[in-house]
């Protein structure tokens, strides 16, 4: 009798032909509104589609408490207009420094345009430019946004290996309704810094990745982390 494995339950993501033979078929499955387990820049992500069915599915699996909205993961700056997100100078420094990379904006506008559930207790949308490439190139490929949380269970700690992911949550994936992408073992790292851009002074709401202090060499009045 064979044993299953982990790997029985994940595709290969690592190396650049993995990434590309990936592409076609994680496509299609987001645009079902599937779900999608992810290596980032940080730890392992959840994530879908910014539509209202996907969203709901990864709500679902989460269970997220309205409170706690996802964070949105882009390629490129362009699609930030495309969701009608505002970039208040401040954010624009901070962004033109530190994007692509683990800084994550809450910008105000894209009404209309995405789902409440979207939107933190701040009225904005949390946004990061992703520097995983081959995170980069799906997201391209898509041509949207890809939702974002961290792939644990609660109270355990955020996965850095598609082994991690597999070993919490198989029954989900061997329903189809998750698949999971096998970027390697990530090195240990904070998640990003959470920067609050939609009040007249910027304010750090998740210390992170990158320090109060190094984003104060951009915005010098930012507020928090001290």
């Amino acid at each position: 009798m064979s044993v299953v494995s982990w790997r029985d339950f994940v595709r290969p993501f690592w190396s650049a032909d993995e990434v590309q033979a990936a592409l076609a078929s994680t496509v299609e499955h987001l645009l079902g509104h599937g779900l999608l387990g992810y290596p980032t820049e940080t730890v392992y992500g959840f994530g879908g589609m910014v539509d209202q069915e996907s969203v709901e599915e990864l709500v679902r699996l989460k269970r997220r408490p309205p409170a706690k909205p996802f964070l949105v993961l882009i390629s490129d700056s362009r699609m930030l207009a495309r969701l009608g997100l505002e970039m208040p100078p401040e954010a624009v420094r901070l962004a033109a420094r530190h994007w692509p990379g683990p800084l994550t904006l809450v910008l105000p506008g894209g009404e209309g345009q995405l789902p409440a559930r979207l939107r933190g207790p701040e009225g904005g949308i949390a946004v990061r430019w992703t520097s995983h490439p081959g995170l980069q190139r799906l997201i391209a490929a898509l041509g949207s946004p890809l939702t974002s949380t961290s792939a644990n269970l609660p109270g355990v700690a955020p996965a850095v290996s598609a082994r991690e992911v597999v070993e919490q949550w198989r029954p989900v994936i061997a329903s189809d309704r998750l698949r999971v992408l096998d970027g390697g073992t990530l090195s240990p790292s904070p998640p990003s810094t959470v920067v609050d851009c939609t009040t007249r002074r910027l304010r750090v709401i998740r210390p992170g990745a990158i320090a109060a202090a190094t984003l104060r060499e951009t915005v010098p009045d930012l507020i928090g982390d001290a």
